[in-house]
Order: structure tokens, then sequence, then C-alpha cells
């Protein structure tokens, strides 16, 4: 079984403003039901599982029914920190019966514009490899700053990858992950890749290549930009 984890236990303060990012409305939908129909539309995602924000479940559950996402199984409790709702939402699937063989694609639910060939690919790669993270080569110029408002150091950018979600698992291994993690005092990595990177133990990552469009909703200026993108079309002259 293939089944889309979405992440949505965080307040969004950064937002500033009166509900979580993830329920603002564009164009009359939630930025969460966009990245629900992502996964509903794909003939290989069997099931959608969300980590949820404490208060707002039945406001998921009742925009789920609303906009036809049959797909949506289960609702986890949100934690403290991205690190501990990815933890409650694959023990939650464990608990729920997911077998270890399971995969799944852990997936921010501000990330509404996730396109189906980044959903086939992650599946593939992880089928192929056993871990699976979406991300684009850096082509900005990178420099180093220790207090943000001066520098001397650049980084080479051409080793360095931008992650993004999906990031896919089989749910036997990113639990394992989890379970290394806790043993050693990990307890806030920033992303499951992040995690993985921390505690070793010779694991390889795949990356499978993102989009600029497939970007991650933080701030107003973010919620601008997907308005743009959503109401942009290709024209035809371009190849």
């Amino acid at each position: 079984m293939n089944i889309a984890l979405l992440i949505a236990g965080g307040a969004g303060n950064r937002m500033g403003q009166d509900i979580p990012k993830q329920f603002m409305h564009i164009d009359g939908c939630p930025i969460i039901v966009y990245t629900m129909q992502c996964f509903q539309r794909h003939p290989d995602i069997d099931a959608i599982a969300v980590v949820c924000l404490k208060g707002w479940e039945t406001v998921l559950k009742a925009y789920a029914n609303q906009f036809l996402i049959d797909k949506l199984k289960w609702v986890f409790p949100g934690g403290d920190t991205g690190m501990q709702s990815i933890r409650n939402g694959i023990y939650g699937l464990r608990k729920e019966g997911c077998a270890d063989e399971d995969l799944v694609l852990i997936h921010d639910s501000v990330r509404p514009l996730l396109s189906q060939e980044i959903i086939s690919s992650n599946i593939a790669t992880c089928k192929a490899y056993g871990y699976a993270i979406t991300g684009i080569q850096c082509r900005e110029a990178i420099l180093e700053s220790e207090d943000g408002f001066t520098t001397k150091t650049s980084i080479p950018r051409d080793r360095l990858i931008r992650t993004q979600t999906p990031q896919t698992f089989s749910l036997g291994n990113i639990i394992k992950v989890h379970e290394e993690a806790n043993q050693n005092g990990i307890v806030n990595s920033v992303s499951s890749c992040t995690l993985i990177a921390e505690v070793g133990n010779g694991r390889v990552m795949h990356i499978v290549p993102g989009s600029e469009k497939n970007i991650k909703i933080t701030t107003i200026e973010d919620l601008e930009i997907l308005k743009a993108l959503m109401h942009t079309f290709k024209e035809s002259w371009i190849k």
C-alpha cells in the first residue's frame, strides 16, 4: 500500500494570521484540500493520513467530505515539533495495522502544487532504492553568515540540494530511523532527510527531481506566489 502522510500539525505562527495557514482559503478552497487533491488524483496512492493541529480535526474531516477526498483514512494528533508530528503519524499508521513494507510519502500539507510526476517518481525511487528525497539542485550563490548581517565565506553550490517533500520510505524503515534517533537523543531534526543524515548508519538517500512550483507556504509572500502560480498557464509557444 502507498500512503500519503500529510503533516499539518503546526499553527503557522510565522504567517501571522488568525487561522493556521493550512486551512486558509484560496479561490474558495483550503490549502490543505488542494494538497490532498494531489494525492486523491494519483492512481497509485491508496490512502491519505493527516497529522492535524489539535482542535482542527473536525474541520479537516468536514472539508474532506465537502471536496470528496475519499482517500482520507486516518487523522492523527500533531506534535509540538515537526519531528514529533511525523513520529505521531508513522506510529499511528503502525497502530492502525499498516505493514512495514507499506510506502509512506511524508509531505508538507502546505505544498499544494505537487505534481503527479513527482509522486510517481517518489514511489518508483523508493521501491528501487529504499529512500526517496525530493530535491532541487541549488542555483543561487550561497554565503555563510554567523550573525545574519555580515559574511566573508562562500559555499560552493555544485553539491548543494534544496530539499522538498514528499520524502518517501517504507513504514518499517522510517520507524527504525526514529527509534535510533530516540536512542541517540535526537529530538528536533527539521526534516526526515536531515534526521536520516544525523542518525547515519550508512543509509543512502536517493534524490527525486523536484520543482520550483512545489513551494511551501510559510509567509504572506509565499501565499502571493501561490496565487500567481495557480492562475498562470503555460503559453502555447513555449516548448
